[in-house]
């Protein structure tokens, strides 16, 4: 089906093979612990036992993932942001695009990774207008147990309250937080090709952008926007799992062309919008942990993945960090080496997690990686051989053979120039492009 998500058949069939991913982060999770104060009843979240039959009627309550990032442990890896230093007396304004509507709306905030209680003293929601300023009368207070504001505990996850919002699909909006209290070090998303703006004193309700003069390619606490009613809520939320390539990293900065958000674009252009959401870390690996990119993913899977509501099908993009990692080029120093035996059976780990929830598990071929960091020989082996698996064992219920559609026709083991962002490894916006064109929209 070249490049197509096919049966457990015609994956059998595919061919020579090509992905690759590094960059970005997440460190140890702390579970979460829910809420402190007047506002512990916004911690309930999810149902943690929800998903467990494919059949009858949806899971998870009447929410379903407009957007979310996974969140990361603070990191300066690459560039200084705002995660080590926090924020104290600081109002931060971050745009996300949802991928699916609804008539009511909510966000999720995460402490993951703080080291004490995280005071939220404020926070709105708003349609985008352009930059920091947001559409006139549309700015939204939120409520966290009906109070204005709430206390997250070290590793705890919060939801505000429902607030009524019709938001289409597609539709860009901005979240804004007062953060009064010093912070500390910040559970955040590093690389979020899009930009996020900072204030001094409390601008939650400001339409305009003037009071925003910092800026930030980073998400912050934010970690989701569900939305509910509209249409009705139905189990067939899509979850893109992975790495820097899932994450988006070569995209080119607010343009949502990572290749979630042009699957999230086909599903609209059909006249069915669905709930897309992007769960890529780069950097991050199925089997070791790192100091920079995250918790390995066979632990992650279940924070990140199975906590969203009414979810469907994942399709998982990952492993060329753990091809790659053990070597002298990746980011933060070598981890230990993985052989493709242990790489497979962390994505066995991941096939088996899924399905006890019954969750579908889509399997996407690694990308190319000649002519990158991490291209040597044994490496290129490593990905043939992972890939070989993935077309061929029948393991995942489908599979997309993003290989294939990012490979250069003359030279297999190279992704396409065309599709290059420049270092022969991640896409750019026409090969994320690619890569969404290349799924199936029937099999999810």
């Amino acid at each position: 089906m070249n490049g197509r998500i096919g049966s457990k058949g015609s994956a059998r069939r595919a061919g020579a093979a090509l992905l690759a991913t590094a960059t970005l982060a997440a460190l140890p999770v702390v579970g979460a612990q829910g809420l402190t104060g007047p506002s512990g009843a916004a911690a309930a979240g999810h149902d943690a036992t929800a998903h467990k039959s494919k059949h009858g009627p949806a899971k998870g309550g009447s929410w379903q993932g407009g957007w979310a990032a996974s969140p990361q442990a603070p990191t300066e890896v690459f560039a200084p942001n705002w995660s080590k230093q926090g924020f104290e007396n600081h109002t931060v304004r971050q745009v996300v695009r949802v991928s699916k509507g609804g008539t009511k709306a909510r966000i999720e905030l995460s402490n993951r990774y703080g080291t004490k209680p995280l005071r939220i003293s404020g926070a709105t929601i708003a349609r985008t207008a352009e930059g920091a300023s947001v559409e006139g009368g549309s700015v939204r207070k939120l409520a966290f147990g009906k109070q204005g504001s709430l206390t997250i505990p070290a590793g705890g996850t919060a939801y505000s309250d429902s607030v009524p919002f019709p938001v289409r699909a597609l539709e860009s909006l901005t979240v804004t937080l007062y953060l009064a209290e010093p912070t500390g070090p910040t559970t955040f998303h590093l690389a979020s090709s899009a930009t996020s703006y900072r204030a001094q004193g409390d601008h939650t309700s400001d339409r305009d952008g003037a009071a925003f003069t910092e800026t930030s390619d980073s998400w912050y606490y934010l970690s989701g926007v569900e939305v509910g009613g509209g249409a009705g809520v139905r189990r067939d939320s899509v979850v893109a799992f992975g790495d820097s390539i899932t994450d988006g990293y070569g995209s080119s900065l607010n343009t949502n062309n990572r290749y979630p958000d042009k699957l999230a674009e086909r599903f609209a252009a059909a006249g069915k919008p669905r709930s897309v959401l992007n769960h890529g870390i780069g950097g991050n690996q199925v089997t070791n942990d790192s100091s920079w990119a995250g918790e390995k993913g066979v632990v992650r899977f279940k924070k990140d993945v199975l906590s969203e509501p009414n979810v469907g099908t994942v399709i998982v993009l990952e492993g060329i960090n753990d091809i790659g990692g053990s070597g002298p080029t990746y980011p933060g120093g070598p981890t230990p080496e993985v052989s493709v035996r242990k790489l497979i059976d962390g994505h066995r780990s991941l096939i088996r997690q899924a399905h006890a929830r019954g969750i579908k598990v889509v399997g996407a071929t690694l990308t190319p990686v000649k002519g990158s960091f991490y291209d040597t020989p044994a490496n290129e082996a490593k990905r043939d051989a992972v890939n070989d698996w993935i077309r061929t064992s029948g393991a995942y219920d489908e599979v997309v053979d993003l290989d294939r559609a990012l490979a250069d026709p003359t030279d297999p083991d190279r992704i396409a120039p065309a599709y290059d962002s420049g270092d022969g490894l991640h896409p750019n916006d026409a090969g994320y492009r690619a890569m969404a064109a290349a799924v199936d929209l029937r099999t999810l």
